[in-house]
Formats: C-alpha cells, structure tokens, sequence
C-alpha cells in the first residue's frame, strides 16, 4: 500500500505541471489517482472502484490492449492534455496508446494528428522533422487499418502530406490516385487538386505523358463539374474548378481542349457557367477559330447577350464569310457598348467594321456612307471615316 501511495504522489508531481501548480497536494493526488486507475480527473470515490473492475473484466478485449489498466491511464492522461491543449505533454502517453491498444477509439488517431504535427513543428533539425512526418503517415495508415474509411482517410493523409512537404509530387500522386479511385464522385476538392498539381509536377519532371496528364484533368473536371451541379461545397469545388483549368492551360492545345469541352458542351448546352468555361480556356489557348467556340460564344450570347460576345459572334460571322449576318452582330455590339460608360472606342470599332463589310464586301455603297457618319460621329477626331 506504501508504494502504491508513493507512486500516486510521484504521478502528481509527474504530471500537474501543464495545467499550471495545483491548488494544494489533496486537489493533485486525485488527478493523479485519476490517471494511475484510468479513469478521467473529475471522477472520484466509488466510481473509480467500479471503473477498475469493468477494465479488469476488459483484460482480453482487443480494444485495449494486452494491458487494458496501462491503455485506460494513458488514454485518461493523453485525453486530459489535449482538453489543456498540451500536445507537447500528451506525446508521451498518446504514444503508448496509438503502440499498445490501436482498436481504442478513433480519437487516437484524430488527436494524432495534431499531436505529431505539433511535435513536427516544434523540431528544427530537418532529418528530424523527417522522421515526425513519417510518423504521421503511420497514424494515417493505421487508423485505416484498424477503422477503414480508406478512399476518405487517404484524402486526408494526402492533404496532410501536401501542407509538410509540398514537393512530394510521387508520393502526393499516388495517395490521392488510390484515394479518387475508391471514392470517384465523393472525392473532396482539395484532394482533386492535390492529385492534378502532383500531376503537373511530375509531368513536367518528365515523368508522366501529357497524354495521361489530360485524362487525369478530364477525369477529376467530371468530378468537380457532378459536385457543382449536386451543390456539394459549391465554394470548395468552385476554386477547385479554376485551379484545375490554370494549371492545365499551358498543356491545353487546341485539339485536346475541343476533345475535352465538346462532348460536355453538347451534353449541357444551356450551361452557362460550363460555356464560360469553355470560352475562357479556349481564348487563353489562342483557339478562338475553332467550331466550338463559335458555338459556344452564339449561344452564350443567346441566353445572357452582352457587348463583347456581340463583337466576338460579328467577327465570327464576318471571318466565315456570313457579312450580313455580322452586320448584324456588330449593329447589337455598337447598342450595347454606346450604353456603357467609356464606351465610344468600342461604338467605334463596331461601327468601323459595319461600315468596312458594307463597302468592300456587300458593296453597298449607301450604308457604307451611313456607318462611316456613326462612326465620325463616335469619335470626330478620328479622320478615317472620311477617307473610307
């Protein structure tokens, strides 16, 4: 009995350092009483008798270990450090846990990660900082071991990765890979991103095809694209949309942009944020003359017209030989733009061109004349449209 009141007293010393001096040596004998029986600080009198009997009928669960009073008192402490937000301290005894009863809960593994990257951030030596990092990998894999979840847990191992060592393009790749493949459309958009930029990483490493690249940026689009229209974390997918189309606008050729965007423009035609979409990658790739962009700028201006994709369509129709139908296009274009503030340079050039088409193309000679006095009067320092 001596002893055992010896190690009560040795525990209190031990441990009421991060919750600052006890109140006086009774108030810390029973948090350290707490701790030795495994049972939580509050807890007092009969209970702890109860409580110690219900851990020894415990002794072969597998959920606590070969020794359920060691697991019990090390999870009772750990948990009570972490309610103090003391990692530092909770180090010790979460790891006797996370080593000895990995069935306990759940919650060692919530808490593990903060505790090792706490532990991680406070080490400077950078082998060091290695080696908390790998740990934390470990807590990941063993909480999937022992509580499944995997597509989702490997999502969170990938972004736990990606904050510690960015540059860790093959191991990000591969996490976020298996992840996507168990989850598919349940995927997260963090993890989407992740994956692409590992991607990107290793493509331009030379250690991916760009082939593979745009099957990637496909696959992961249709993911983000399904969460947008179910209004999954619409702000989460959203950025994940943008980031996705920037990083593959310097892989994006023509050829593989309108093999990408077509089959979705003609599956959701009437889909505005999907057109501008596709309108932007195709004017950021310089493929403007393709038949997509076409159709897609025609029926943007169908469903939300505005000035510049009346100017857009005029140049279109104009380029493909369809001079009345420009004229017409431009004429919207020149209505919308004298509407806007600052806008005279831009009635001007609508004008301008209107005028161009009727001289040189349709030869008619009378309107000709009548869009060069509009657009003398847009701007009448502008010489031009008296020598036209």
């Amino acid at each position: 009995m001596k002893n055992f009141f010896c190690k009560l007293f040795d525990f209190a010393g031990q441990w009421s350092l991060p919750f600052g001096k006890p109140t006086n040596i009774f108030s810390a004998f029973l948090f350290a009483a707490a701790l030795v029986w495994g049972l939580p600080a509050e807890t007092k009198g009969a209970a702890g008798s109860a409580n110690v009997e219900k851990l020894a009928l415990e002794q072969d669960n597998p959920r606590f270990g070969k020794d359920s009073l060691e697991c019990a008192r090390n999870w009772s402490m750990y948990d009570e450090f972490m309610k103090h937000r003391a990692p530092g301290y909770a180090y010790k005894p979460w790891s006797y846990v996370f080593e000895n009863c990995p069935m306990l809960t759940q919650n060692i593994y919530l808490h593990g990660v903060t505790i090792v990257r706490y532990m991680h951030d406070q080490e400077a030596d950078p082998d060091k900082r290695k080696e908390w990092v790998d740990l934390l990998m470990s807590v990941f894999d063993q909480r999937i071991e022992y509580f499944g979840n995997e597509g989702f847990v490997l999502g969170r191992k990938a972004t736990a990765l990606y904050q510690l060592q960015p540059g860790n393009a093959r191991e990000l790749f591969d996490i976020t890979q298996q992840s996507i493949e168990l989850l598919g459309e349940a995927s997260e958009a963090p993890v989407l991103q992740i994956n692409f930029l590992a991607a990107v990483q290793l493509a331009e490493a030379g250690q991916l095809e760009e082939d593979s690249l745009v099957i990637l940026f496909e696959r992961n689009m249709e993911i983000v694209e399904h969460n947008l229209e179910q209004g999954r974390d619409e702000q989460f997918f959203q950025a994940a949309s943008n980031i996705l189309l920037s990083l593959f606008k310097p892989f994006g050729s023509c050829e593989n942009l309108v093999r990408i965007f077509l089959p979705r423009f003609e599956a959701s035609p009437t889909d505005l944020r999907q057109m501008n979409q596709i309108i932007g990658m195709l004017e950021s790739g310089g493929c403007t003359d393709t038949e997509l962009f076409y159709l897609a700028t025609r029926q943007k201006h169908e469903q939300a017209p505005d000035a510049e994709t009346a100017f857009s369509l005029g140049r279109m129709e104009n380029s493909r030989g369809n001079f009345s139908e420009a004229i017409r296009y431009f004429q919207d274009a020149a209505n919308r733009y004298a509407l806007a503030e600052g806008g005279s340079q831009a009635v001007f050039r609508s004008y301008w061109l209107m005028a161009e088409i009727s001289y040189r193309q349709l030869r008619q000679l009378v309107q000709a004349r009548e869009y060069a006095r509009k657009v003398h009067k847009a701007t009448p320092t502008d010489g031009r449209p008296l020598i036209l």
